[in-house]
């Protein structure tokens, strides 16, 4: 059996039970891509809108655990961004909100690169 058939074979059990396997991981791409941009402005928005509307189309495969690894990078991240921001407008909070921004971008960028890293795999994001 050549690597070709191996790798056609693996993406065949992955995709099993859905349609459109190889436009539904392009997409999951897209939303890590949107959320990469995060400094542009909307574009995690966008991702999130993309999640909500896909969940669906991608219930029982591995594209399911990024959907939700996704979402929840979004939720979290929005909700210490907005602490961090309340925070740096007060003067007593100033100092610590400015490290939580710092820590919170690192985070975000950790979670949209080991997620495309782990989706490039296709591999889920959480162990079964």
């Amino acid at each position: 059996m050549s690597e070709n058939d191996t790798q056609a074979e693996h993406t065949q059990i992955l995709s099993t039970g859905i349609e459109n396997y190889e436009n539904l991981k392009d997409i999951t791409t897209l939303v890590y891509l949107l959320q990469a941009l995060f400094f542009v402005g909307f574009t995690p928005i966008i991702g999130l809108i993309i999640n909500y509307f896909k969940k669906s189309d991608v219930k029982g495969s591995i594209l399911e655990s990024h959907f939700r690894w996704q979402i929840k990078t979004f939720w979290w991240g929005l909700f210490w961004y907005c602490l961090a921001s309340v925070l740096i407008f007060t003067w007593i909070g100033a100092p610590i909100g400015f490290p939580i921004l710092v820590i919170i971008t690192i985070w975000w960028i950790y979670r949209f690169v080991k997620g495309w890293l782990t989706l490039n795999k296709d591999q889920p994001m959480y162990a079964s």
